[in-house]
């Protein structure tokens, strides 16, 4: 078991095989590689997307079917192979790939997510890439479902 010590979480315990590996970083945090997802009792469905490198940088994000029951992976044969997928077909959400979107809040605005490029996490390897589909018909600014 490791630990890390989180600004918004305090001391975090988890084991080594379930860091979640960015090769490339993300969007405008490349130097960040390594995060864990973390669960808090109460605010499921949410997924705190937490970097191991800096104890302030956490990301809200939220499984894309949840946002949007019906959403339709649309992964580039690139961002296929980055991720070790098949590159004949798209990956099945939940079996093969996690499939988060990043919540952006903003004051005075009601909560969104971006489906436009969601963070698909390997489940076997779990390597990890923002896939961004201009081409999906998805939008950065989601609404979120009021049932949430």
């Amino acid at each position: 078991m490791e630990r890390f010590e989180s600004k918004h979480f305090g001391m975090i315990e988890f084991q080594p095989e379930t860091v979640i590996q960015f090769p490339a970083g993300l969007p405008g945090f490349e130097q960040e590689s390594r995060f864990v997802a973390l669960e808090q009792p109460g605010v499921k469905p949410i997924v705190f997307l937490h970097s191991l490198s800096r104890p302030d940088l956490c990301f809200i994000t939220l499984p894309a079917l949840v946002v949007e029951p019906d959403f339709r992976l649309r992964v580039p044969t690139e961002d296929l192979r980055t991720l070790e997928l098949a590159e004949d077909r798209q990956p099945q959400i939940g079996a093969e790939v996690a499939c988060l979107a990043v919540v952006s809040v903003a004051e005075g605005q009601a909560p969104t997510a971006n489906l436009l490029a969601p963070i698909l996490v390997n489940l076997r390897t779990r390597r990890a890439l923002q896939v961004i589909a201009p081409e999906s018909g998805y939008s950065h600014q989601h609404p979120l479902p009021v049932a949430l």
